[in-house]
Order: C-alpha cells, then sequence, then structure tokens
C-alpha cells in the first residue's frame, strides 16, 4: 500500500530523490581522492541514475511479469514500488561502463566512486518498503520477538522486519567502505568490496523473505547474491596476491 506525505507526495519517490541526491553528493567527495576530473560525479549520475532505475524496474516486471501483463501501463508506476536492486546494480554498471568508454575515464575508478553511495541509497531506500508495508519476512508467531524493529505489523500479523535487516546491513556496509575508501590500492577493489558485503547480508535475508523474486523453485536475488559475492571474494584474494608471487606462480 502506498503511503503518501501530506497526502500527495510518495514516500516511496521521496526516499529514492533523496538517496539519489546524497549520492551525488558523496561521489562528489571522492573525485579528487580517485584522481578523477572535477564535478564528474554530477555528469557520471545523469548517466547511470536513468541507467540504474530502468534495469531496476526491468528485472522486477521480468520476474512479475503476470502483475502488469493485463496493465502494462503500471510499468511506469514506480512511486507504487517494484525496484530490484540488482537490476539497478546491473543497468547502472552498463551505463557506468558506457561513460567510462566515451569520456576515457577508468571504469575500476568510478565503480569505486559510487561504491559507498549505492550502498548507503539502498539502506536508506529499504524504508521505502517500509511505508509501502513489503519486502518484510516470515510470520514472527513468537509473541516474545513480535516488537519493531525485529518484527513489523502487516495486516494484523508480524512478520519479520527483514526490510529493516538489511536496511541496517547496509548502514554498516557503508561505513566499512567509507572508512576505508583511501586504502584501497587497486581501482576496483572497493567496488568488489561493496559487492562481497552486499552479497552476503543479502543471500541469507533474502531465505527469510516472502516476496522473493523466483525462477523456479529458486530465489533469484539469493542465487545471484551468492554468485557475486563469491566472485568478488576470489577477485580480492587475486588482487592481494603480491605482484612477484603472482608472475612467479604463472612461470
Amino acid at each position: 500500500m502506498q503511503r503518501l506525505l501530506f497526502g500527495f507526495i510518495p514516500i516511496y519517490g521521496l526516499l529514492i530523490a533523496g538517496a539519489i541526491g546524497l549520492g551525488v553528493y558523496l561521489c562528489s567527495r571522492q573525485e579528487k581522492e580517485l584522481g578523477l576530473p572535477k564535478d564528474i560525479s554530477v555528469d557520471f549520475a545523469l548517466w547511470v541514475i536513468p541507467a540504474a532505475i530502468i534495469g531496476a524496474r526491468l528485472y522486477y516486471v521480468a520476474f512479475q511479469w503476470e502483475m502488469y501483463a493485463a496493465h502494462p501501463l503500471h510499468i511506469l508506476y514506480l512511486w507504487e514500488g517494484g525496484l530490484a536492486i540488482y537490476g539497478g546494480v546491473i543497468g547502472g554498471a552498463v551505463g557506468a561502463f558506457a561513460f567510462s568508454r566515451i569520456r576515457k575515464i577508468s571504469f575500476g575508478a568510478l565503480a569505486d566512486m559510487v561504491a559507498p553511495a549505492l550502498i548507503l541509497g539502498q539502506a536508506i531506500g529499504r524504508w521505502g518498503n517500509f511505508f509501502n508495508q513489503e519486502a518484510y519476512g516470515r510470520l514472527m508467531e513468537n509473541p516474545v520477538l513480535q516488537f519493531f524493529p525485529l518484527a513489523v505489523q502487516i495486516g494484523g500479523q508480524w512478520h519479520m522486519a527483514t526490510f529493516f535487516y538489511e536496511s541496517l546491513w547496509d548502514f554498516i556496509g557503508f561505513w566499512i567502505l567509507w572508512l576505508n575508501r583511501k586504502r584501497v590500492k587497486h581501482r576496483g577493489d572497493l567496488f568488489l568490496g561493496y559487492l562481497c558485503w552486499y552479497g552476503l547480508g543479502r543471500a541469507f535475508i533474502e531465505g527469510l523473505r516472502t516476496d522473493s523474486l523466483m525462477l523456479g523453485s529458486f530465489r533469484v536475488s539469493q542465487v545471484l547474491s551468492i554468485l557475486l559475492c563469491a566472485g568478488a571474494g576470489i577477485a580480492l584474494c587475486i588482487h592481494s596476491i603480491p605482484r612477484s608471487r603472482k608472475i612467479k606462480g604463472i612461470r
């Protein structure tokens, strides 16, 4: 159910807009640190944000097509919810790659610039699920545990507040990335760290939800989380090996 502020402003959309604004600000803070051109974050946002929103919506619609088949115009009703984070990441990555090729800028540097902003935006955006009463988990049957933020009441029943679990996990991930952003030695590693952290938490939390996007008997986001977490973890381990040892091993 859509919640409105002052009776006409969709809270879900307001949170997304706020997260985007904060994200652009954080990216601008890192331009000099990453050796990127001044104010590149604004141009970058104009490419990546639309691509991310389109990707997030198409990803969700693709796995929930039965909801939109009869009313395809509702695909445009973004304020009602229905944005898949991984679709946004994929769409945003495509936009970022195209931007990096056109502007001849390191894709890894751009990915590192956006990583903290991305996970913070996800942490804020999850509260849109709270106001829309979505992205909750299984029934919380133990009365002792029926309180917020451990559980949330939906339709008179208490459910696991999985939106809050993920929001908290993302906030912690943001601070880890932000505080360690200057210690990263290889371009792209901060983004790989994001994939590891977010993927680890999402793989567990997704298993608690009741509204997962499914492909047969598999929870799509859970499988994707495991694959991305494992792949990013392997890449980070490879990058941590001293260059001389890598060359020796190849010989």
